[in-house]
């Protein structure tokens, strides 16, 4: 092991040895035109174009080391663009019938602005920071004499510098266009063209092979390209989604002239590859919630997704009765679960998606049943077994069960009027094998192509008492059915730098409320009523934890029912959010109760007197404030709440960051996309409640859940509110959170702490009394304290990390928010050859890799034969400008708290530290050896 010197807050560091591998000159490239690109993918590449009519908003995937490229096409344009009508139809000159588009007259004087205007400037106010431009040649479909191609390719020209005129540093990819070269190269990036061995033929619809006279051609062009203009040369190649051959054997041949592979299907609308392989971090969830109700309350949410987000994969659920996925889904998705609980419709369309899946090759994992009744065709696709019968007297006993896999949390109960009468064929492993006689099935199994576990032998739900268990341990059959691997970073959002997050946030409800008790530590001299914010800020302000806070405007507000003292909580609230360590929130303007509801767009889970988030009785109108003259509105709700807090409470430069769902918390996407297009995050909801009482993983929710576009963030754990019989007493119960902490964090970290509660909890002196317990115990661990803006970015960046091989290395890219990825236990990264990683610490069975920003690249080595290199054990903060040389290391530590870090293998080096601005910030030097 190595040696530990523990500093706080002083802090030391390791040295970087010669020898580290560097990136390769040529940029990696990818195209994607399909819709919902897989952005996990996309962000391992240096390169990504994407057909902007996706919906695609690059704004919200701001990458560090991806640059988004819009697809533009400058020869022709097609009917369906939105700037077609506005072209002027003189300008068109001819017809491309295989694309079904019209060719632009390049020499038309008006087109240069035309296209900078109409179809450059939208893009790049969308956030595109460049351009692949297409159709570069197709002036040669009309244009048939040398004078005509010479007007052609000057009006090109004319195009390609009023882009780079009005938007300088956009990157330009030209597809084709060779002719322009010499006039234009120097405001290129680079140069793709396509089918240097494998090509697509768009009006036959077919892949075909390109002759050698045409490759040879190319590959002069690519010489030309890179050796006398000095670009990037790219070729993309077609392959057939499933001929992986095809794809493996054109991007070595293309790599070996030396120019940029990516191959894909005809459309584009598959992810292809490339130069880089990341990994799949995606699985596709079909299951079948009860109708018009929210995701939130599905299965897939409440009891897969937790153990698949833990294993590092974002999910995509579907519901078994819209029409399946087609396609090859092997290009985005690592494997398919499905949670059945009733026959899906369509039996028959689902059977033969179900059997085309399995000859893809695509690992399954299959809870509860099988959709539909298995036939003999069937079950032999699966590899099982009918097994005629019932099992006799009524009775069905465990014959054997896999004790890795299975009686997790209860042991196995069978049900002899509940099974599905299957038997898992010489090729598969049975977890559980039940009887009756000579009646012999298997509950649950692992087979070639995964695995399932019928009902009800993977939750069982106690529905008397609104609780379940799992019979089958989760992540290890998880792993199992879908051939996951166990040797892949995983994207972590529970940790930073070795340490724990905890953040802490207030839901607005119950600002208004009297304080019922008399603190001793506050002299009330002037006998003015006190409220509930008053003794929560000498919390906030004694403690100095980073805190979100947030208001309900219709409490505040003068139009509320609170006008006579809303001048007052105003100016309160203003003070509270003037404090260093408070972030400010909206909790919505009228605190809408069952969003569902009111919103039109399903039926909620609570009733018209059923108590939710908050306390409140919901009424008629599903809103805890009736205003006069109101109607609900999504974006009075929120862009409202948001404008009005701003400007009537908020100190200047301070404004609301994060959005606090009320009520159920269950937001469609519509809700989801007013908070998104307000500029602020999101966090509410998700339900982790797993105590002593009720000790199960089905009590931890996941990370979150995506709604269409929009991720609707959980937060890490539930409020006072739960743990106090829905304020109804004991109001110390606020202090069994602790054990909802102590038992998401060991002996898995599942969760970071999340101080979560309301501002009535200021009102009594016994949840106060347990909410500085509270404090006051956390405080003492090893955490890093963070903002739920910090925690929130944090999640929507693990959505888009990417996590790839090359060779013996791995490389991890993103936003440069997420900070940390796990290995297993007794592994880390040689820190020798590492690049933007600052070190790791060993916790609790894994190994916490600390990075340093938007990229970081290593070797995975057994960490009991690590050279002793210095480097970051942990941290309480994030590490900024991080930088290695030949004698040591140095780094800025940017803490909300006193900072504190400890560094291993320094017994050899001089540590100095240095104070930056603020009482919380080190800037540190580390220099080893002579």
């Amino acid at each position: 092991m190595a040696a530990i010197a523990v500093f706080a807050p002083h802090v030391e560091a390791a040295a970087e040895p010669a020898g580290v591998p560097t990136k390769t000159v040529q940029p990696s490239f990818a195209l994607y035109y399909g819709n919902d690109p897989p952005v996990e993918l996309l962000s391992a590449y240096d390169i990504a174009v994407i057909e902007p009519d996706s919906g695609f908003d690059p704004r919200l995937h701001a990458l560090a080391q991806t640059t988004w490229l819009a697809y533009a096409s400058v020869g022709e344009v097609q009917p369906s663009r939105s700037y077609y009508t506005a072209l002027p139809k003189a300008w068109l000159a001819g017809s491309n019938e295989a694309w079904a588009s019209r060719v632009v007259d390049q020499s038309q004087p008006g087109w240069p602005a035309f296209f900078v205007d109409h179809v450059i400037a939208p893009l790049w106010e969308k956030g595109y920071r460049g351009f692949f431009l297409d159709t570069l040649d197709s002036y040669h479909l009309y244009a048939k004499t040398d004078e005509a191609r010479t007007k052609q390719q000057a009006g090109l020209v004319a195009v390609i510098r009023a882009i780079k005129a009005r938007y300088p540093d956009a990157k330009l990819v030209f597809n084709r266009g060779f002719e322009i070269l010499p006039q234009v190269h120097d405001l290129a990036y680079a140069v793709a063209f396509e089918s240097l061995y494998a090509g697509w033929n768009e009006a036959h619809q077919r892949y075909i092979a390109v002759s050698e006279a045409d490759r040879q051609w190319l590959l002069g062009q690519a010489r030309t390209i890179r050796e006398q203009y000095g670009l990037p040369a790219i070729s993309i190649d077609y392959c057939p989604p499933r001929d992986h051959d095809c794809a493996r054997d054109a991007i070595m041949k293309i790599e070996a002239n030396g120019v940029v592979p990516y191959v894909t299907d005809g459309s584009l609308r598959t992810m292809g590859r490339g130069a880089v392989a990341p990994v799949k971090r995606r699985i596709l969830v079909i299951q079948d919630p009860p109708p018009q109700t929210d995701l939130n309350v599905s299965p897939g949410v409440r009891y897969l997704a937790m153990p698949l987000n833990y294993l590092g994969y974002t999910i995509d659920y579907r519901d078994a009765r819209d029409p399946l996925p087609q396609g090859d889904l092997r290009d985005r998705y690592a494997g398919i679960v499905m949670w059945l609980n009733n026959a899906v419709p369509r039996a028959n369309d689902y059977r033969a998606w179900l059997m085309s899946q399995i000859d893809a090759g695509m690992p399954m994992a299959i809870f509860t049943s099988f959709g539909i009744p298995l036939d003999e065709p069937l079950a032999q696709k699966l590899g099982l077994k009918l097994i005629p019968g019932a099992p006799a007297d009524g009775r069905l006993a465990i014959e054997s069960y896999d004790p890795k896999l299975m009686g997790f949390e209860m042991k196995p109960r069978p049900d002899p009027h509940d099974f599905t009468p299957v038997q898992v064929g010489p090729s598969g492993h049975s977890l559980l094998r039940l009887r009756a006689g000579n009646f012999v099935i298997d509950g649950a199994a692992l087979t070639p192509w995964g695995g399932y576990a019928m009902r009800p032998f993977g939750i069982f739900d106690l529905g008397m008492v609104n609780e379940a268990r799992w019979v089958l341990q989760p992540l290890e059959f998880l792993r199992a059915a879908l051939r996951l691997p166990d040797d892949v970073p995983v994207p972590d959002t529970t940790t930073e730098n070795g340490r724990r997050l905890m953040m802490s946030h207030i839901d607005g409800d119950g600002f208004p409320s009297r304080v019922e008790f008399k603190d001793g530590s506050h002299a009330n001299t002037d006998a003015s009523p006190e409220y509930s914010g008053d003794a929560l800020y000498r919390v906030l302000r004694d403690t100095g934890v980073p805190t979100t806070v947030s208001l309900i405007e219709a409490e505040v507000t003068d139009d509320g029912p609170f006008r006579t003292v809303a001048p007052h909580l105003r100016a309160l609230a203003r003070k509270i959010f003037e404090l260093p360590n408070v972030e400010v929130a909206t909790h919505t303007y009228t605190h809408p109760l069952q969003w569902m509801r009111v919103t039109g767009l399903g039926a909620s889970n609570a009733t018209d007197n059923e108590t939710t988030e908050g306390g409140s009785q919901a009424n008629r109108s599903g809103l805890s404030y009736d205003i006069p003259g109101y109607t609900f509105s999504i974006d009075r709700e929120v862009g409202g709440s948001i404008d009005y807090i701003n400007s009537h409470v908020t100190p200047p430069g301070k404004p609301v960051k994060v959005m606090l769902w009320s009520g159920d918390c269950q937001v469609p996407e519509p809700v989801l996309r007013a908070a998104y297009h307000a500029g602020v995050l999101n966090l509410n909801g998700g339900d982790t409640l797993i105590t002593k009482s009720n000790p199960t993983w089905t009590a931890i929710a996941p990370i979150g859940v995506l709604k269409g576009r929009y991720f609707q963030i959980f937060a890490p754990n539930q409020n006072e509110e739960l743990y106090t019989n829905l304020w109804q007493g004991p109001y110390y119960g606020y202090t069994r959170v602790l054990e909802t902490f102590a038992m998401t964090g060991a002996p898995v970290r599942f969760k970071p702490i999340d101080i979560y509660y309301h501002m009535f909890t200021g009102t009594k002196y016994a949840s106060m009394q347990s909410l500085r317990q509270v404090l006051e115990t956390v405080l003492k661990q090893p955490v890093t304290p963070v903002f739920v803006s910090e925690y929130a970015s944090d999640v929507l960046d693990w959505l888009d990390t990417s996590v790839a091989r090359d060779g013996r290395f791995w490389v991890v890219r993103n936003a440069g928010l997420l900070r940390t990825v796990r290995l297993p236990a007794g592994k880390g990264p040689d820190m020798t050859s590492a690049q933007g990683v600052a070190g790791y610490v060993e916790v609790q069975g894994v190994t916490y890799v600390h990075l340093t920003g938007g990229e970081a690249r290593f070797a995975v080595i057994d960490a009991a034969q690590a050279p002793r290199v210095p480097y970051l054990a942990e941290a309480n903060g994030r590490i900024d400008h991080f930088v290695r040389n030949g004698k040591g290391f140095s780094f800025d530590l940017v803490a909300h708290v006193a900072p504190q870090f400890r560094l291993a293998n320094v017994q050899a080096c001089r540590v100095e530290q240095h104070p930056l601005s603020g009482l919380d910030s080190l800037h540190v030097d580390i220099a080893c050896g002579a």
